[in-house]
């Protein structure tokens, strides 16, 4: 059995972000022993070239890790084929795999905690992924373990095995019965009220994400994803350059990033949802969080 499970970097213009992604994930305790995939997507337009070439031009020379492979699209493939193409052709090599994005930020134990989620939760079915991020979370005194569990994905630093992507509806052929169906729209938005129009979104066209889909694929399993109960994740993407973010978010999601150094974790084989944390949870996707900081968005400008 696998210690450590590859991770999957991709990564389009932002070269300055990238190194920070790059640079911290060497920092980890076991990137010496971690097998690194980077899947560089190609310019859309010609004034997209040099930033791309500069990012191709810098992958080569990343060093730290067991091993580094470069994939360069020869077209731009756009963030969700990418993830999607690219997950799939590293599972096909391995049982589970880790994914990063460019504007992410881990602590020295992120891939201590990933690995070891992903090795404890491998064969309980009702674990659909692991996450690397989370909001700040209280719990009790009593609360032991360095996990909780809700029913929804997130893309920002996460994991998953080769038998539960496989399974992944990419082209939610439902999509007709559960658009006339608002009870069930309703049971998708347990998990944050912004998830059933995001999903008509991607349905129409107007937006391009493999993440909703994932997450939309995990309400139909009732299946649940892992989380820290302290991020290993920050995200730096916000701001103009940032492609599926805005800087309103921020604050939103701003989160403490673990420095205690621990590298052994205690999880909960309980997968089920702990109401105290959960609603925490929700709160930061609830109409009204997601309003307030819109309206401060406006405020600030």
């Amino acid at each position: 059995m696998t210690s450590t499970y590859p991770v999957i970097i991709f990564c389009f213009k932002r070269l300055d972000h990238l190194k920070q992604t790059i640079e911290c994930l060497k920092e980890n305790y076991l990137a010496p022993e971690t097998d690194l995939y980077i899947f560089s997507d190609a310019a859309r337009y010609h004034e997209e070239y040099q930033e791309v070439d500069n990012v191709r031009k810098y992958l080569r020379s990343v060093t730290g890790f067991k091993s580094v492979t470069i994939k360069e699209a020869p077209k731009n493939k756009g963030l969700a084929k990418s993830i999607i193409s690219g997950v799939t052709e590293v599972l096909n090599l391995h049982d589970a795999a880790i994914v990063l994005e460019d504007d992410l930020l881990t602590s020295k134990n992120f891939l201590n905690f990933m690995n070891q989620s992903l090795v404890h939760y491998q064969n309980n079915l009702k674990v659909f992924s692991v996450a690397g991020y989370t909001f700040p979370i209280r719990t009790t005194d009593d609360f032991q373990y360095d996990n909780y569990f809700t029913l929804r994905g997130s893309s920002w630093g996460w994991g998953t095995w080769k038998n539960r992507w496989e399974t992944v509806d990419w082209d939610v052929s439902d999509w007709k019965e559960f658009s006339n169906d608002k009870a069930a729209q309703r049971e998708f938005n347990r998990m944050g009220s912004d998830l059933s129009g995001m999903l008509a979104k991607q349905m129409e066209g107007k937006i391009s994400s493999w993440a909703i889909r994932w997450c939309y694929h995990q309400f139909k399993t009732s299946t649940y994803t892992v989380f820290p109960t302290v991020s290993k994740i920050q995200n730096i993407g916000f701001g103009s350059a940032a492609t599926h973010t805005s800087a309103v978010m921020q604050s939103r999601f701003a989160t403490v990033l673990d420095t205690s150094g621990k590298t052994n974790f205690s999880f909960n084989d309980k997968v089920t949802l702990q109401p105290d944390i959960i609603k925490q949870f929700i709160n930061r996707y609830s109409v009204l969080t997601r309003l307030k900081y819109k309206a401060m968005g406006y405020i600030f400008k």
